[in-house]
């Protein structure tokens, strides 16, 4: 899987069932591993407002299924 696929699918908060948005962005640290993914909320997905950034990282990845990705937050 690439980042790609990852960002194709929506980001769910399985603590309220809310969409998060989709990844936008991948940081990654000296040794070639992703730290966090940067996620844009859907309403301004088009327009890239940083305020709207959020991050999350592997460790609150839950599940990655074929239309969503499962987060704890």
């Amino acid at each position: 899987m690439n980042l790609g696929d990852l960002q194709r699918k929506d980001i769910v908060n399985v603590e309220d069932g809310k969409k998060l948005g989709r990844i936008a962005d991948a940081t990654i640290n000296h040794s070639g591993l992703i730290e966090y993914f940067t996620i844009l909320d859907h309403k301004f997905w088009k327009f890239w407002k940083s305020a709207n950034e959020q991050t999350i990282t592997f460790s609150q990845i839950k599940k990655i299924g074929t239309d969503v990705i499962l987060v704890e937050i």
